[in-house]
């Protein structure tokens, strides 16, 4: 038996009818090199085979009465693959469309939570004669990272891999009674006391920490600074899926040409389809949006399940028009970002999941969406964007070459987008999700990613581009260097 994590719990109790705490991925197989085709009996032979791999997959909650206390995972004696994997066709004529549309609607609800928290839908009647595989598999058990280790177990390297070596035994713990479950927790919650005065403790330093931090000439970007935006607002239980796919080297080409990280280009390109967007729509705030960008604190190797994810707040800069300034100023926010991140996790502060009680968690979360305060104040952060990488070979599933995998992240929090990426063999395959009812032509976003990485690509290969950087460049060091003299001026006359 295993005991839940703070973060987990929250995950799993924050959840509400809006609220969906799974994250899901989708698949594009191309079976036309494979002999007999794609086959789906032969997936769910190769998952059930391997699936003690990830026992995770295995794991059923068990609950603590009363929510006094985190619960619990345990082996599901009546696991089933079979009904873990489902299979569905597409609407007519089976396009981008049709297949966004249904995902939306599969997304749309939430995981049986009486067995193990995962399932996956192989979709069939593409036009292109493609399947699709969609897999949505609770926060609670899985972050991004260990997410993209988990597609590399679940896949092959090779159209025809060796057999798997046989699963060992299963070993079949005993459910405890709801009474020890209850004894457990009321003995956790006499530590409670101590554990309150060390998080307010640690939540003062901290404080003072974010104080030094917003002195900056650069001040990292903080929650509540975001502005209002028709995609924020009270959310509703439907959703929509688009997705795109550029070039992985036309996006480094960017990042070499202007002296920036991959993850900076990437915040720009969703930049910059926001704005094109909020344009089109005649309502482009003048303060930037922001995001939230969830970063893994798993550290190397670490296969522990769960979610081990921390976040940082970027500027996105959409105020600004000049596609590379706003690159620029993007990279601004996001070592800012890291810089109060690494500050911040010095302290190893103690979580607020870790001091709260699951019921409260889910009372909290209930009380939020039901006073509708998605629609009132400031919004914590206009989306969430998530780059994951990927690998750059290629992988097979029950004998057929993965073509594209488009994740998708969950809404919360009155954010209409969530935004993830994920690099895989050259591309960057990029996910909207997006509710329905505050997003209601999704493919514009889609759409735009492409325009935006047009715009700095040419500014990239631009042949004034460097003679420009340089008299920049030139202008800044002899600004500086006035300030140098008129500091040793002010100093030989202090009159």
């Amino acid at each position: 038996m295993k005991r839940m994590s703070g973060v987990d719990a929250a995950f799993l109790y924050g959840e509400t009818t809006a609220w969906h705490m799974h994250v899901s991925g989708v698949m594009l197989i191309d079976p036309s090199a494979t002999p007999g085709g794609f086959s789906a009996d032969r997936l769910v032979q190769r998952i059930a085979e391997r699936v003690h791999l990830v026992p995770q997959f295995r794991y059923k909650l068990v609950e603590v009465p009363l929510g006094i206390d985190r619960p619990c995972w345990v082996e599901d004696p009546n696991f089933d693959v079979r009904y873990h994997v489902r299979r569905v066709g597409v609407p007519p004529p089976g396009g981008p469309v049709e297949l966004g549309n249904l995902i939306g609607d599969l997304v749309s609800y939430k995981l049986d939570r009486d067995i193990p928290l995962w399932e996956m839908w192989i979709i069939e009647g593409l036009a292109d004669e493609k399947v699709a595989v969609l897999a949505k598999v609770h926060h609670s058990i899985v972050d991004g990272a260990s997410g993209a280790e988990l597609a590399t177990v679940l896949f092959d390297l090779e159209p025809d891999p060796p057999p798997t070596d046989p699963a060992p035994p299963r070993t079949l713990e005993p459910v405890p009674s709801s009474a020890e479950l209850v004894a457990r927790g009321v003995g956790r919650m006499m530590l409670s006391p101590y554990r309150f005065a060390r998080f307010t403790e640690q939540s003062v330093r901290q404080g003072l920490k974010l104080i030094g931090l917003q002195r900056r000439d650069v001040a990292p970007a903080m929650p509540f600074q975001a502005p209002r935006t028709s995609f924020n607002a009270e959310l509703t239980p439907h959703r929509r899926f688009v997705y795109t796919s550029v070039s992985l080297d036309e996006v480094r080409e960017v990042k070499a040409a202007f002296g920036v990280k991959v993850n900076d280009v990437v915040l720009a390109l969703c930049a910059g389809t926001l704005r094109r967007y909020l344009e089109m729509n005649d309502e482009l705030p003048s303060a930037p949006l922001i995001a939230q960008v969830p970063v893994s604190i798993r550290a190397e190797g670490d296969s522990e399940v769960g979610a081990k994810v921390g976040a940082m707040f970027a500027s996105l800069a959409t105020d600004v028009h000049d596609p590379v300034a706003r690159l620029g100023a993007i990279h601004e926010s996001t070592q800012s970002a890291k810089q109060m991140q690494h500050a911040l996790a010095a302290d190893k502060i103690m979580g607020l999941t870790e001091l709260t009680a699951p019921g409260l968690i889910a009372l909290a979360a209930r009380m939020y969406t039901a006073a509708g305060l998605d629609s009132v104040g400031p919004p914590i952060m206009n989306l969430i964007i998530s780059n994951v990488p990927g690998p750059p070979f290629p992988l097979y599933t029950a004998g057929s070459k993965l073509e594209a995998i488009y994740p998708m992240g969950p809404l919360l929090y009155g954010t209409g987008v969530n935004i993830t990426v994920f690099s895989y063999q050259g591309r960057i395959d990029v996910g909207f999700m997006v509710c329905r009812e505050l997003v209601p032509e999704p493919w514009t976003l889609a759409e735009g990613v492409g325009v935006a990485l047009e715009e700095l690509l040419a500014e990239a290969r631009d042949p004034q581009r460097a003679r420009r950087l340089a008299d920049a460049d030139e202008r800044s060091a002899t600004h500086v260097r006035a300030e140098i003299d008129a500091s040793a001026d002010a100093e030989a006359d202090p009159s």
